[in-house]
């Protein structure tokens, strides 16, 4: 399963964070997140740094990618698949594209990026007006319907005590968890012991 941990700003909180062995860390850049980050943090982790985007401009994905040394983008806004291929084509980067869910017609989306070679990875997130980092949950069961090819990552205020619900939900193309507000003591700031607890919980009961 993998284990991506987003909103990360505070270099020493990074460092924290990366000894956990996650497979992914998020840096937000959209100015209207109060995770925003605007400038390089004083360290950078060397597991898969993943940018995330809201309807962003080329030229601002291409300036954050040098600045944290990206490897995977993620579009979190309403980009249309053309964008997506503009990115790949000026990065490089692999690509994620979020869909934000409340009902079914929002997983049904994703017909329209399936057969993009720029994405490779979804990721479901819970609709809200903040665009993502609400903390709260969209019901699961909606993914029943979702059949495609890609693989995806399920988010949105996954946090302590969901343990054994992360572990016990089943689909043939769910590939990991997003992590994020539910695990922070400020905005960008995670709680390394409730993420270290809750990780090792997952991992050791996938490896029994």
């Amino acid at each position: 399963m993998i284990i991506k941990v987003c909103g990360m700003s505070d270099g020493q909180n990074i460092r924290e964070v990366e000894s956990l062995r996650p497979d992914m860390m998020g840096f937000i850049c959209w100015e209207k997140s109060k995770r925003n980050v605007s400038v390089k943090p004083s360290y950078l982790p060397e597991v898969c740094r993943v940018g995330v985007f809201v309807d962003p401009t080329i030229e601002e994905i291409v300036e954050k990618a040098r600045m944290l040394g990206l490897n995977r983008i993620q579009l979190h806004g309403s980009e249309p698949p053309e964008m997506c291929d503009t990115v790949y084509q000026a990065t490089g980067l692999p690509i994620t594209k979020v869909f934000s869910v409340n009902d079914k017609t929002d997983i049904e989306k994703y017909h329209d990026y399936e057969d993009l070679t720029s994405v490779d990875l979804f990721l479901f997130d819970t609709k809200c007006k903040t665009v993502g980092g609400s903390g709260e949950q969209f019901n699961w069961d909606v993914l029943r319907c979702y059949d495609g090819k890609r693989p995806f990552l399920l988010a949105g205020g996954i946090g302590p005590g969901d343990e054994q619900r992360v572990l016990s939900f089943s689909h043939p193309r769910f590939a990991g968890i997003d992590l994020n507000s539910r695990f922070e003591t400020a905005p960008g700031i995670k709680d390394s012991k409730q993420l270290d607890k809750f990780i090792n919980t997952i991992r050791h009961e996938q490896n029994k």
